[in-house]
């Protein structure tokens, strides 16, 4: 069976040594080195219960920036951080691989061209990059979601490349997916509201069962290519060891994007290819 059959038949594939471990080493290097260089002057906490995220200013400008995203525990009581910063960011986001060289190289490959085109993407466009920290001991879970919701295409096109670039396990909070799950439907979208901020849209309010998700323990430069309709969380990372990784999301250029989508880009940065 070859991987677009498997891929349309469950949702998902895990492809171990994608990706070299210097590539990985590269990445985490350079992700650590904006955070060093980075001043907060606006706190946004990227809440990991979807349903209860508040939508800031920066949070909803960050389509086409690198902007930085705190842990929910990442702060004490009185608003100072508990942790050094480097150990409080949550996430990067997200348009390093546009903006950044070092990401733009890891991010547009030959490998990854060819397998956006095995796997029936006609037109890919890179639309949105994050670099994921899962910090010990703070590093959220993340609920059951559909990346569809958030990155909505006519027809559904949305495709993800989650790369771990440090080994992930149950105990630092690796992914787990619902095999056959990306058949169910999507569930709702992630829009923003006619008054401001943004809204949850539902478009079938019939539940996601909580059973069968399997974890997908993988080693470092391991790529996990996720459907945009497949359901998919992670767990908290209740481990002194971090659990960095590298999300990379495209859509189909010939595809509608709409509006109202979360992310919007400026018109001078469009959404480019490989």
């Amino acid at each position: 069976m070859s991987r677009a059959d498997d891929f349309e038949r469950q949702g998902f594939l895990v492809l171990p040594d994608f990706v070299p471990a210097a590539a990985c080493d590269a990445l985490k290097a350079r992700a650590e080195q904006l955070v060093e260089g980075f001043e907060p002057e606006t706190v946004s906490i990227f809440t990991t219960h979807e349903q209860t995220r508040t939508s800031d200013a920066y949070f909803l400008s960050s389509g086409d920036q690198i902007r930085f995203f705190f842990e929910e525990n990442a702060f004490a009581p009185d608003g100072s951080l508990r942790q050094a910063k480097a150990l409080s960011i949550n996430k990067l986001g997200h348009a390093m691989h546009d903006l950044d060289p070092v990401f733009e190289r890891f991010s547009r490959t030959p490998e990854l061209a060819a397998l956006a085109t095995e796997l029936g993407v006609r037109k890919p466009l890179l639309l949105q990059s994050m670099y994921i920290f899962k910090q010990p001991h703070i590093g959220g879970e993340v609920n059951s979601h559909q990346d569809s919701t958030f990155l909505y295409t006519e027809p559904y096109t949305c495709l993800g490349f989650w790369f771990a670039l440090e080994d992930a396990t149950l105990e630092n909070g690796c992914l787990w997916a619902l095999p056959g799950g990306h058949t169910l439907g999507l569930k709702k979208r992630f829009v923003r509201a006619p008054g401001g901020g943004t809204a949850f849209q539902v478009l079938d309010s019939t539940p996601v069962p909580e059973e069968g998700f399997v974890p997908l323990e993988v080693k470092k430069g391991t790529l996990v290519v996720l459907h945009g309709l497949l359901p998919h969380k992670s767990g908290a990372n209740t481990s002194p060891k971090s659990r960095h990784a590298y999300s990379l999301h495209l859509i189909d250029g010939t595809a509608t994007y709409p509006e109202d989508n979360w992310l919007q880009r400026a018109p001078s940065m469009p959404a480019r290819g490989f």
